[in-house]
């Protein structure tokens, strides 16, 4: 575990390097109220190391400072960006989460030049209320992908252009239904991009 200096406070880091040379950085961070030992992130964090690819999982500010609940929007884009600058290196980025930290990734993407977004059950809008869409905040021009359960009382978000969307049958919100074919799914998609062997 590493500590990184953010505007937002201290955030938590933890590297994992693969076997070999990597060929890409795929940064992970959490949900709003829970952390990155979620079942969902530790699945894609293993199969993505073992595929080749350098995992970074990003405990926000705020968590590191035991809040549950989260800090504004602008300022976990500003905390992760920061971090992402920090810890990103030279090789191909792959920003990524689930829900809360999906939404990050996909609002920060294009301006820290991410190749992809990996997003785990990225909240289409609060549950009961479709009306309150966040589709404005999938990434047009990065190559996304969108892995939500069709039980997801958060919404699923429909895909179109480079954001792709695969639906998750069973699974709610917490994605721990078929979570090890969700971790596949994932991989798959860094493998068909060049990012992971």
């Amino acid at each position: 575990m590493t500590e990184i200096e953010t505007p937002r406070g201290p955030a938590h880091v933890r590297i994992s390097e693969p076997e070999g040379q990597p060929l890409s950085t795929l940064m992970l961070g959490h949900g709003a109220g829970g952390g990155v030992d979620a079942p969902d992130l530790k699945a894609v964090h293993d199969a993505a190391v073992a595929a080749g690819v350098r995992v970074v999982l990003v405990t926000q500010p705020y968590r590191v400072a035991g809040r549950r609940a989260p800090a504004p929007a602008a300022q976990l884009d500003e905390a992760w960006s920061a971090v992402v600058e920090a810890v990103r290196g030279k090789l191909p980025l792959i920003v990524g989460g689930r829900s809360s930290g999906a939404r990050v990734a996909c609002r920060t993407a294009a301006g820290l030049g991410a190749v992809g977004v990996l997003a785990l059950a990225f909240p289409l809008h609060p549950p009961g209320k479709p009306e309150k869409s966040r589709a404005a905040e999938l990434p047009a021009g990065v190559p996304t992908l969108v892995l939500n359960g069709d039980r997801d009382a958060f919404g699923v978000p429909v895909g179109g252009g480079p954001v792709e969307v695969i639906v998750r049958p069973g699974a709610t919100h917490d994605l721990r239904k078929g979570v090890a074919e969700t971790a596949v799914l994932a991989v798959g998609w860094l493998r068909a991009h060049g990012w992971a062997r």
